[in-house]
């Protein structure tokens, strides 16, 4: 895996740029009393827990990025809270929610190949198995040409370079955290007996793209127009979507894994509440009619330079 070269005195990010990959695990625990240095000990051993595994295969490019939810950075560091780390505003539209569920630390770990995915994640979970309780296990693929289990392309407006830098990269406004960024994550389950049902036509004016070509429609109300957001300027509000599909035919379980990353939470929150609360076109996104969330966590991801340099804890850390 290569990153690019940080300007001098710029905090080294964690690995959230990396192109999008393969196989992925989402891993989402809740830290238990008492155990917060157990957990500040795995935080800081981190980067070089990644490198073990993906030394051999370089060309797997395994990563792994790590959140922290507001409930629990007071408990894990005496540094001061980063400007936009909150609770998970859950949504309440006429039809559909937006829920929040729990969660005090996100692992995001991806690679070309599952299995340094699963033998990063084990060996994670391995070092805080009695430190923590999983609320959430995801395990993403890519499906067919980077497509949803509804069948049409997903992340293609991802901003790449410079631009998704500054769309990512928290920078001055908030100094303490510079390098870091902001993540949502939400699992939403499909019912693609009932997406499936409806003509292609009636699916490309709900998602704003034709379906075999990936094209973007002029289609007001549709989900990519809802999820277009403008500053005061005028201009466009990007965040970089590492979407992944995931599922179990067997059970009959069929979904996508939302993550989001933005250097602000303000943007994917705007987001939200025009697709569950609505606008002055649309009472909501009707995606929702046939994807319902079960899931909903914000996470602070700080730069690599701070989980590998962490501060101290707090005087209460680690005590019952």
């Amino acid at each position: 895996m290569t990153t690019e070269p940080q300007p001098a005195g710029e905090a080294e990010p964690q690995p959230v740029l990396s192109p999008l990959t393969t196989a992925a695990i989402f891993l989402v625990v809740t830290v238990r009393p008492g155990h917060e240095e157990q957990v500040r000990q795995v935080l800081g051993d981190l980067s070089a827990l990644r490198r073990s595994f993906g030394f051999g295969w370089p060309e797997a490019a395994l990563s792994c990025v790590a959140g922290i939810g507001s409930e629990a950075w007071d408990r894990l560091f005496d540094h001061p809270r980063p400007a936009g780390l909150h609770p998970f505003r859950p949504l309440a539209g006429s039809r559909h929610t937006a829920v929040v569920t729990p969660g005090d630390l996100l692992f995001h770990i991806r690679a070309t190949r599952f299995d340094l995915c699963f033998g990063l994640a084990a060996e994670i979970m391995h070092r805080l198995r009695d430190a923590v309780t999983v609320e959430d296990e995801v395990q993403g693929f890519k499906y067919l040409d980077a497509r949803d289990l509804l069948g049409f392309v997903d992340g293609t407006e991802n901003p790449v370079g410079a631009a998704a830098r500054r769309a990512v990269l928290i920078g001055a406004e908030d100094p303490a955290h510079a390098g870091g960024s902001y993540v949502v994550v939400q699992k939403y389950l499909h019912d693609l007996d009932a997406w499936n049902a409806l003509p292609v036509e009636t699916q490309e004016r709900i998602i704003g793209r034709t379906k075999a070509t990936n094209i973007e429609l002029e289609e007001p109300a549709s989900h990519v127009d809802l999820n277009t957001v403008t500053g005061e300027d005028g201009e466009e509000q990007d965040i970089l979507r590492d979407n992944m599909p995931f599922g179990s035919p067997g059970q009959g379980e069929f979904g996508t894994y939302f993550i989001g990353y933005a250097r602000t939470p303000d943007v994917i929150e705007r987001m939200l509440r025009n697709m569950f609360l609505g606008t002055a076109d649309a009472g909501h996104d009707r995606i929702l009619d046939f994807s319902t969330a079960v899931t909903g966590t914000l996470f602070h991801v700080p730069s690599a330079d701070f989980l590998d340099d962490l501060p101290a804890a707090p005087e209460t850390a680690g005590k019952a």
